[in-house]
């Protein structure tokens, strides 16, 4: 099968197609014909050797997180031969070799079945770059938005700052407010329905807030970007409102004034999915599956490019910061 695998950490440069024999089904592992995989910043993180090695597998190893495809081999897993399948969780593309091959095996606990009138195609973008699931465990876990509340999350045509607005809206929340670095990607916004986007080339962050809310501030901010926008995201809570940070595509340092966490009584908190029990988390993915079916979301995708180009996906996503998703599609 071909795959697609580095090394060495480095740079994009690194990424290599290569032929790895097919892995056979097992036990309680099904076989899964791929057909699309995401392509996320954590990938890039990791290959380029920016995260603490004890997080991950040690190369040579396959990226992505996530994948969707079709069952050829149950094995004892009890599910159906030729089904459609979301594939994550179980440490994909972190611990293990990731979804950019075009087969893997995976055990029952990390497959989902995809709804008939979903296509392989939205399914993968749903959950490329984690930003629905991560938002749907956020705001109900963690920050529990209240019905009515207001959230902020940065950066809307990433898929944290898409995938919070969306579950935000659809969990009860009265205001959801983004941001864009151009103004191309704030029309672009604006015309997909996403009505409170801040052009951070016109106006800042803080000033956005205040002018959007009448001063009062946002309830809840999930901030996948911090760097700059860190300090302009947490002056921006509301009295007792909460922040989380679950990303850093900006940058891992900002400057916070504390009389902003003080003065506010403000919680922030730090997130990641090793925080959730996988059942959870699988159960999270389900329910974001069966809103797209019933068209209470959707899954906007940028580009797809062909297994081949992963290494010009992989630097589209992180150089070109499209509006939506990135995906890799197995087909020849």
């Amino acid at each position: 099968m071909r795959a697609i695998e580095y090394r060495r950490h480095g740079g994009y440069e690194e990424l290599r197609l290569v032929d790895r024999p097919p892995e056979p089904a097992t036990g309680g592992r099904a076989s899964i014909q791929l057909s699309y995989a995401e392509v996320s910043p954590a990938d890039n993180t990791i290959r380029a050797g920016r995260m603490d090695s004890s997080l991950h597998q040690t190369p040579p190893h396959i990226p992505g997180g996530g994948a969707v495809g079709r069952i050829t081999d149950p094995g004892a897993t009890g599910l159906a031969e030729g089904a459609r399948v979301v594939v994550a969780g179980g440490g994909l593309g972190w611990r293990t070799d990731g979804t950019w091959r075009e087969q893997l095996t995976a055990d029952a606990r990390q497959l989902i079945p995809i709804p008939d009138g979903v296509s392989d195609e939205a399914a993968c973008a749903l959950f490329a770059g984690a930003g629905y699931s991560t938002a749907y465990l956020v705001l109900t876990r963690l920050a529990r938005l209240k019905t009515s509340g207001t959230v902020l999350a940065p950066a809307i045509g990433g898929s944290v700052g898409m995938g919070t607005v969306d579950v935000a809206r659809q969990l009860g929340a009265s205001l959801t407010v983004s941001t864009a670095s151009r103004t191309d990607k704030a029309e672009a916004a604006r015309a997909a329905g996403h009505e409170h986007v801040i052009d951070l080339s016109r106006e800042s962050l803080t000033d956005g807030v205040a002018r959007i809310t009448d001063g009062r501030g946002v309830d809840v901010v999930v901030d996948g970007v911090a760097g700059p926008l860190l300090g302009p995201c947490i002056a921006s809570l509301a009295h007792g409102g909460v922040y989380v940070g679950v990303g850093y595509s900006g940058g891992t340092e900002g400057t916070v004034n504390i009389t902003d966490l003080i003065w506010k009584n403000a919680t922030a908190y730090g997130y990641t999915f090793s925080m959730t029990p996988p059942d959870i988390a699988r159960s999270a993915r389900v329910t974001l599956l069966e809103w797209l079916r019933a068209g209470r979301i959707t899954s906007t995708i940028a580009r797809v490019f062909p297994l081949e180009q992963a290494a010009e996906a992989q630097r589209h996503l992180i150089e070109d910061r499209p509006f939506g998703r990135v995906l890799l599609t197995m087909a020849r």
